[in-house]
């Protein structure tokens, strides 16, 4: 059987691409990891821990004293929220703003008003 290049190079391409296409789905996530916390219930468990800590705190807390608070409260998984920081704090309560519209519920001061540069 006598292959002209033309067949070489149809060969070669498909074998190519098939091999591309493989490596790209072994670099894509397949399934959830333990450690992540940016799921839905690992969101909702987080929204809880924080709407606790505001409740015991009489919703007289800065976001940076909410982020210590929950950090040591006892509900709180250090393991599993690895990541988490104050940045995440701003996020959870900018979700719970925009899904309570009507709810305010921690004072932002400004780092003027508390004598802080």
């Amino acid at each position: 059987m006598n292959f002209n290049i033309a067949t070489w190079m149809m060969l070669f391409f498909i074998l190519f691409m098939i091999i591309g296409l493989w490596k790209i789905y072994a670099f894509l996530p397949n399934r959830e990891l333990a450690d992540d916390d940016m799921t839905r219930s690992s969101q909702e468990e987080l929204m809880q821990l924080m709407l606790k800590v505001i409740k015991e705190n009489e919703d007289t807390i800065t976001p940076a004293e909410l982020y210590e608070k929950m950090k040591s409260d006892a509900d709180f998984d250090a393991k599993h929220f690895w990541r988490f920081n104050q940045n995440r704090v701003n996020q959870l309560l900018e979700l719970y703003y925009l899904q309570n519209p009507h709810v305010s519920l921690l004072l932002h001061k400004h780092p003027r008003e508390e004598g802080e540069m």
